[in-house]
């Protein structure tokens, strides 16, 4: 039986905005939105990071709703 090829789930461009997000964070400079306070969260600074690269219109999955 033949393996199916697995696609990307997120593009490089994705990834670019995540590795720079993170390298940002542990420099000290990443800052969250409106209150504009230093991310030290590394969850936080994955989010920031995929968040930017879905307005730059990288393939990244949609976000999960809340139920």
């Amino acid at each position: 039986m033949a393996k199916k090829a697995k696609k990307r789930k997120y593009s490089k461009g994705a990834a670019k905005k995540v590795k720079r997000a993170m390298k940002e964070r542990k420099s000290g400079t990443l800052k969250s939105g409106r209150s504009g306070r230093k991310v030290r969260s590394r969850k936080q600074a994955i989010a920031i990071g995929l968040s930017e690269a879905r307005k730059k219109g990288a393939k990244v999955p949609k976000k999960k709703k809340r139920s």
